[in-house]
C-alpha cells in the first residue's frame, strides 16, 4: 500500500495546528521519488493527524484507545457539520480512492466509499469476487479494504508504527498467536478450527437438550412412582365409600319426612297470622295519619311564627333607617362646614399661582442648560478613556514589533556563520533559508515601528485637546445638582398653590349642599317626633292581631286531633291482644337445616365414591405409563452416549486446528526466521551487542512447558540473557522497532500480501543522539532487505529530519497558505 494524495476537511488537529479547515497533500510531488520522507514541524501542527490518515483503514491508530471496531470514533476528531477524508493510494499495481464522509449535522452518520481506477481512467466502485460492492456502508468498505490490504491488526503491527502503540512484548499469548497466524497464512487452518469448535458448541447445546430431556423423564418417573404409592389400595376404598353413601341417603329420607310434617302445621296457622297482619297494618295507618295531621298543624304554627318575626323585623329596620339617615345628614353638614372654613387660604393661593408657575419655568430652563453641559463632560471623559486604551494598544504592539525586528536581525546574522553557505548543500539548508527570509522581512518590521510611532503622537495630541475641554466644564455636575434642587422646590410650591386654587369650585358646591341638608334635617325632625308618639303604625297593629288569632285556632285543632288518634289506636291494640300466639318458625328452620346437612352428607359420600373409582382407574393407567417411560429412558441414555463420543472427537479436532495446535507448530517453525531478520537489523544498525530469540514455549512455576510467547534478548557484552520487558526504556524501544520491522520483512518475503510503504510516528523519542542516528541506518536497511519503496516518519529530532531524503514541513505549509490568502 502506497499513499499518493490526501485531502482532510474538518479535522480538529489540522484546524488547531494550521488554522485551516481543509488540507491537501500530493505525496508524489512532495516525496519526488525519495525513500525516507520526514514529516516535520513544531508540536501541535497536525503531523500525527496527517500520518494517522495516510492509510485506507477506518481508524486513527494513535487516537484509538483499544484494538477493534469500538476503540475509535471519528466524531471526536472532526468539527464541521460535514467532514471528509479523501485518500488516493495504490496497491499491487492498482490505484484506489477512499472517501470517508463524517456528518455531525443532526444525526451522526459515517459513509465510506472505495473506488478503483479502471483502464479507461474512470473511478468505479470496488467490487469483490464474492459480490461485495463498496456502496457507502462502513461494513462493506471494511470488507473491501481488508480483502485488498489484509487484516488491520497485521497492518498496524508490521508496517505502521503509530505513536504510543503497544510494544510486541506487551502482547498477550492469544493476540500474538493470532497475529503470527495471519502472517503465516494460516487462515484456512484457523477457519477449519473455528468450524470444528462451532460444531462442538452445537453438539454441547444438543447434549444439554438431551440431558434436559432425560432429566424430565426422570422427574416424570419419580412423579408416577409417587402417584402409584398414593393410589395403592383403591379397590378397598370403593367398598367402604359405597356403604357410607347408603347410610347418608337413609338419614336424608328421615329428615325430609320430619320437615314435611312441620310445614303442614305451619299452613294451618296462616289464617290467624293473616288477621294479625291486617290489624298491624291498620295500626300503622292510624299512626301515619295522626303523624301527618299533627305535622301539618305544626307547619301552620311555624308559618305564623315566622310571619310575626318578619313583622317585628320590618319595624326595627324602619326605625334603624331613620336614625341612620339623620346621622348621615349631620356628617355631611360637618364636612360642608369644614370645606367652607378654608376659604381665605384658597383665595390667597389663587392670587399667588401665576407668579409661582413663572418661577418654575425659569428654573427648569436653567436645569436644561446645565444638563447639556454635563452630557458634554461625560462624552469628553469617554473619549479620553478610548484614546488612553488605543495608546496602550499602540505601545504594546510597538513592543512586539521591536522584538520581532530584533529577532529578524538575529536570524539574518546567521547567514554568515552557517557552515553550508557556498557549498552544494546550501539549497537544502533550513537555517540559511530562514536567514535569507529574515532579510526580506526586516524592512517591513522597521516600517511597522515607524507607523506605530506616528499613531502614538496623534493619540497624545488628542489627549491634550480633550484635557483642555474637560477643564472648562469640570463643575457642570455640581451646578446641575443645585439647579435641579431649586427647580424641585419651585415645582413643589407651584403644585401646592394649584391644589388650593382648585378648591374654589368645591367650596361653592359645599355652600349649596349645606342649604339642602339644613332643609332635609328640619323635615326629618318633624317625622321623628310623630314616630315617638307611637312605635307601630296602624297597619302593623292590625297584622299583629291577625297573627295572634290564627295561632289560637291552630292550638285548639292540635288538641282535638291528638285525642281522636289515641282512642282509635287503643281499640286496635285490644283486638291484637285477643289473638292466639304466633307460630314458632324456629322449629321449621331447624328442620330445614337438618335436611340440608343430610343432603350435603349424601353429596360428599357420592363424591368420595366417585373419587375412589377414579383412583382405581388412574392406578391402571399409571402402571402402563411407567412401563413406556422406562423404555424411553433407555433410548435417551443411548443417544447421550453417542453424542458424548462425537463431542470428544470434534473437541480434539478443534484443538488441533487452533492457535495451540497446528498453528502453534507453524509459529514454532517461523520463530527462528523472525528472530534472524530482527538480528540482521540489529547487526546492521546497532552492532553485534544484542541478539534476540523468540520463545513460543514458556516454563511454568512447576518447571513444565506451556504455550506462550516471550522475546529473549542476549547481551554480547555482559553475557546475560533476559526478557525484553526487563530492559531499559531506550533499549526496549530499539529492540521492539527491530522486531516490528522484522515482522514487516517476513510479511514481504513469505506472505501473500506485500506493502510498498512503511510508516512510523515519533518512535525514537527515548533514544540517545547516537542511537537515533543508528535508528536511521536501521530504516534504510529495512527498505533494502524488504524491497520497500519508501517510508514516511515523524520525528522531533532535527538531526534525523535532516538525514531524510525529503521533508514535508508543516511550518512551511502555514507560510504557503498565508501567501495564497
Amino acid at each position: 500500500m502506497q499513499p499518493l494524495s490526501l485531502t482532510l476537511k474538518g479535522f480538529r488537529g489540522i484546524r488547531a495546528g494550521l488554522g485551516r479547515d481543509v488540507l491537501t497533500l500530493d505525496f508524489d510531488l512532495l516525496a519526488d521519488g525519495a525513500e525516507l520522507i520526514a514529516i516535520a514541524g513544531a508540536n501541535g501542527r497536525g503531523k500525527t493527524t496527517v500520518m494517522d490518515n495516510m492509510h485506507p483503514y477506518l481508524t486513527m491508530p494513535s487516537r484509538a484507545t483499544t484494538a477493534g471496531p469500538g476503540g475509535f470514533s471519528y466524531y471526536d476528531h472532526v468539527c464541521l457539520p460535514e467532514n471528509e477524508k479523501d485518500l488516493v493510494w495504490s496497491h499491487d499495481g492498482r490505484t484506489y480512492r477512499s472517501q470517508v464522509v463524517i456528518r455531525l449535522n443532526g444525526r451522526r452518520k459515517t459513509e465510506a466509499f472505495l473506488f478503483a481506477l479502471s483502464a479507461d481512467g474512470a473511478w468505479k466502485p470496488m467490487a469483490l469476487e464474492d459480490g461485495t460492492v463498496a456502496d457507502g456502508k462502513v461494513e462493506t468498505y471494511t470488507c473491501c479494504v481488508e480483502a485488498i490490504c489484509g487484516n488491520a491488526d497485521t497492518f498496524f503491527t508490521s508496517v505502521f508504527s503509530a505513536q504510543g502503540k503497544r510494544q510486541l512484548s506487551a502482547y498477550r499469548n492469544a493476540e500474538i498467536k493470532t497475529l503470527l497466524a495471519d502472517l503465516l497464512g494460516q487462515e484456512e487452518i484457523r477457519a477449519q478450527g473455528q468450524k470444528a469448535a462451532e460444531t462442538a458448541r452445537l453438539l454441547k447445546l444438543g447434549l444439554a437438550g438431551i440431558w434436559q430431556e432425560l432429566s424430565g423423564l426422570d422427574d416424570d418417573a419419580q412423579r408416577i412412582c409417587g402417584e402409584l404409592q398414593r393410589l395403592e389400595g383403591a379397590a378397598g376404598r370403593i367398598a367402604r365409600s359405597l356403604a357410607a353413601r347408603q347410610a347418608a341417603q337413609a338419614n336424608l329420607e328421615a329428615a325430609r319426612s320430619q320437615h314435611a310434617q312441620l310445614a303442614a302445621e305451619r299452613e294451618q296457622s296462616q289464617s290467624v297470622e293473616l288477621r294479625r297482619t291486617q290489624l298491624q297494618g291498620e295500626c300503622s295507618a292510624v299512626i301515619q295519619a295522626g303523624t301527618e295531621a299533627i305535622e301539618a298543624l305544626k307547619a301552620q304554627e311555624h308559618s305564623e311564627s315566622q310571619r310575626l318575626a318578619r313583622l317585628e323585623q320590618r319595624i326595627a329596620q324602619r326605625l334603624t333607617h331613620e336614625r341612620n339617615r339623620r346621622q348621615a345628614l349631620h356628617n355631611q353638614r360637618q364636612q360642608c362646614l369644614k370645606v367652607l372654613a378654608s376659604a381665605p387660604t384658597v383665595r390667597q393661593a389663587e392670587a399667588r399661582l401665576p407668579m409661582a408657575e413663572q418661577v418654575l419655568s425659569l428654573r427648569l430652563a436653567r436645569v436644561g442648560h446645565w444638563r447639556q453641559q454635563a452630557q458634554r463632560l461625560t462624552q469628553c471623559k469617554a473619549s479620553e478613556d478610548l484614546v488612553q486604551q488605543r495608546l496602550s494598544g499602540i505601545e504594546h504592539e510597538a513592543g512586539q514589533a521591536a522584538l520581532k525586528a530584533d529577532e529578524l536581525v538575529r536570524r539574518f546574522g546567521l547567514a554568515g556563520v552557517v557552515p553550508c553557505a557556498g557549498t552544494d548543500l546550501q539549497g537544502q539548508c533550513q537555517l540559511l533559508w530562514d536567514a535569507r527570509e529574515a532579510q526580506s522581512l526586516i524592512p517591513g518590521a522597521q516600517a511597522a515601528i515607524k507607523r506605530l510611532a506616528d499613531q502614538k503622537a496623534v493619540a497624545q495630541e488628542e489627549l491634550a485637546v480633550l484635557g483642555r475641554q474637560y477643564e472648562g466644564i469640570a463643575a457642570a455636575l455640581q451646578k446641575l445638582a443645585w439647579a435641579e434642587h431649586r427647580a424641585e422646590v419651585a415645582g413643589a410650591r407651584s403644585s401646592r398653590y394649584a391644589l388650593l386654587a382648585a378648591k374654589a369650585g368645591e367650596q361653592a358646591r359645599a355652600k349649596n349642599a349645606l342649604a339642602e341638608i339644613e332643609a332635609e334635617l328640619a323635615a326629618l325632625g318633624d317625622e321623628m317626633s310623630s314616630c315617638q308618639q307611637g312605635a307601630e303604625t296602624l297597619d302593623e297593629l292590625a297584622e299583629r292581631q291577625q297573627i295572634g288569632t290564627a295561632r289560637q285556632s291552630i292550638g285548639a285543632q292540635f288538641e282535638q286531633q291528638a285525642k281522636h288518634y289515641r282512642d282509635t289506636l287503643g281499640r286496635l291494640k285490644q283486638v291484637l291482644a285477643a289473638l292466639p300466639p304466633c307460630y314458632d318458625e324456629q322449629r321449621l328452620g331447624e328442620s330445614r337445616r337438618k335436611m340440608e346437612e343430610a343432603a350435603q352428607s349424601v353429596a360428599a359420600a357420592e363424591q368420595t365414591y366417585l373419587g375412589a373409582v377414579r383412583e382405581a382407574e388412574n392406578f391402571t393407567v399409571l402402571t402402563q405409563q411407567a412401563t413406556a417411560l422406562a423404555t424411553r429412558q433407555a433410548q435417551v441414555a443411548s443417544r447421550i452416549a453417542k453424542v458424548q463420543s462425537e463431542l470428544g472427537n470434534w473437541t480434539l479436532f478443534a484443538k488441533c486446528m487452533s492457535n495451540d495446535g497446528l498453528i502453534a507448530l507453524a509459529i514454532d517453525d517461523a520463530g527462528p526466521s523472525l528472530a534472524g531478520l530482527a538480528n540482521d537489523l540489529l547487526l546492521a544498525s546497532y552492532g553485534s551487542r544484542f541478539t534476540v530469540s523468540i520463545l513460543t514455549q514458556v516454563e511454568t512455576a512447576k518447571g513444565d512447558q506451556k504455550e506462550g510467547f516471550d522475546i529473549l534478548v542476549h547481551d554480547g557484552e555482559s553475557g546475560e540473557s533476559k526478557s525484553v520487558g526487563l530492559m531499559s526504556g531506550g533499549e526496549r524501544v530499539w529492540i521492539n522497532e527491530c522486531l516490528i520491522r522484522a515482522v514487516a520483512l517476513y510479511l514481504a518475503q513469505h506472505a501473500r500480501r506485500r506493502y510498498d510503504t512503511l510508516f512510523s510516528d515519533e518512535t525514537d523519542g527515548q533514544l540517545d543522539p547516537e542511537r537515533k542516528r543508528m535508528f536511521m541506518t536501521m530504516k534504510r536497511e529495512v527498505l533494502r532487505l524488504g524491497g520497500y519503496r519508501q517510508e514516511f516518519f515523524v520525528s522531533q529530532t532535527p538531526e534525523l529530519t535532516a538525514m531524510a531524503d525529503a521533508v514535508i514541513d508543516m511550518e512551511t505549509m502555514i507560510l504557503s497558505m498565508t501567501t495564497q490568502e
